[in-house]
């Protein structure tokens, strides 16, 4: 089950509010070299470099399902690369810029100030990513994969987040260099008239990983039971699920 960019795009309002909350952060200069990691079908990026002045910018994501289509602009450049792979490149940038994409990566007491390490003097860092251990869906998938018959096909693997508390990563940004820090948590509601749409929101991200390493025999029976899961999370309809996002800023000036 490769990375689908149409399902991911169906909640695309509610995915890309995010984005241009942190958008809102990046201070503009002429000629910014930007970075973009983990940049999805590269509409947002595209986004970003039309915010900048005369920016040239590089995206870059692992799915290449999510870059068959990017967007063709001047300044934009894209690859098919990891964001590990991308790390391991001695090039600088004046903003890494990253949407949604580094909860898929694991260890951030390393990842962060790796990143960091990247940065020119007077560079910035701007991140957002959903608060996965304290949002419903993901806390219902969690626990369905730790149970018979899941657990055993799925060899005892589970996607445990790497996301940390806002209080780690002021600690490491401010460990690290940066100044002028926004670190926040807000909530992006979802307001959701069946139980089909809020297993539609997670099926194009979180549950991804999994139907990727259960066997076809048990994907069906995991979905079913996935949605009964929801049924009785969300007994009333409309629902509203509380989607929760961490969105943060730094600047350094070293």
């Amino acid at each position: 089950m490769p990375w689908d960019p149409a399902k991911y795009n169906e909640f695309k309002t509610e995915r890309y509010k995010p984005f241009f909350d942190l958008a809102s952060h990046v201070k503009d200069k002429p000629k910014l070299k930007v970075l973009d990691l983990g940049c999805g079908t590269g509409e947002l990026t595209k986004f970003l470099a039309d915010k900048l002045t005369t920016p040239t910018v590089l995206g870059i994501d692992s799915s290449p399902d999510m870059l068959a289509n990017v967007p063709e602009q001047n300044n934009l450049l894209f690859k098919q690369r990891s964001i590990e792979e991308q790390l391991k490149n001695d090039e600088t940038w004046d903003l890494i810029f990253s949407n949604a994409a580094l909860q898929w990566v694991d260890d951030h007491k390393n990842l962060f100030p790796q990143i960091i390490s990247k940065l020119n003097t007077g560079g910035q860092l701007a991140v957002q990513m959903p608060s996965q251990t304290e949002n419903l869906l993901n806390n219902i998938l969690l626990d369905l994969v730790q149970e018979e018959p899941y657990i055993s096909a799925l060899g005892k693997w589970k996607r445990a987040s790497p996301v940390l508390s806002i209080d780690e990563y002021a600690n490491l940004l401010f460990e690290n260099g940066g100044k002028d820090l926004a670190i926040y948590q807000k909530m992006y509601p979802i307001i959701a008239k069946s139980h089909d749409e809020l297993y539609g929101f997670i099926s194009g991200s979180a549950l991804v990983p999994y139907m990727e390493r259960l066997p076809s025999s048990l994907q069906k029976q995991f979905s079913t039971e996935f949605k009964q899961r929801i049924k009785l999370n969300f007994p009333n309809l409309p629902a509203i699920y509380a989607f929760k996002r961490l969105i943060i800023y730094a600047f350094f000036s070293r």
